[in-house]
């Protein structure tokens, strides 16, 4: 039986959700989590720096070997699309640059893969992760949908 330490990423311009989860067969346990919050006084490319060396850290700290991360949702204010897809980005480069696997799952998906349907809403998906993560102290709405990512990427490889 093959162990797997997965990072899971929510990815945000103000908050960015990260949850560490260690997969072994069907069995899952908590790790880590935490948000990396950037200021929103700050210049664009400081933010997303800012959410890089965030990431560098916990990928140097947890040696993850896998990756995965929430793709945008994209809404109607094509600025705050773009804006998230720039933390999108740079949550993949951090992959790309430890050479971790990166899998990319919507919305959707992960409510799938935790709550059953595509259509939970945000309570259901804190249930259930505390559900399958009993010890993961979830500190934010953010932290427990990047532990949800990560639960979606041990269920769906």
């Amino acid at each position: 039986m093959q162990e797997r330490v997965i990072l899971g990423i929510d990815p945000g311009l103000n908050n960015t959700g990260w949850g560490i989860v260690l997969s072994s067969g069907s069995r899952l346990n908590f790790i880590a989590g935490g948000t990396i919050k950037t200021k929103p006084k700050e210049a664009m490319a400081q933010r997303l720096n800012t959410i890089h060396q965030g990431l560098a850290q916990v990928i140097e700290q947890y040696g993850p070997t896998e990756v995965a991360v929430e793709e945008v949702y994209v809404n109607d204010n094509a600025r705050t699309s773009l804006k998230l897809g720039q933390a999108r980005g740079i949550a993949i480069l951090a992959a790309g640059l430890n050479a971790l696997p990166c899998a990319e799952y919507t919305p959707s998906q992960v409510k799938k893969a935790v709550v059953g349907t595509g259509r939970a809403v945000k309570n259901q998906m804190g249930y259930m992760v505390k559900m399958l993560l009993p010890t993961a102290d979830l500190t934010s709405e953010d932290m427990a949908d990047a532990c949800a990512v990560a639960i979606c990427h041990a269920h769906s490889s």
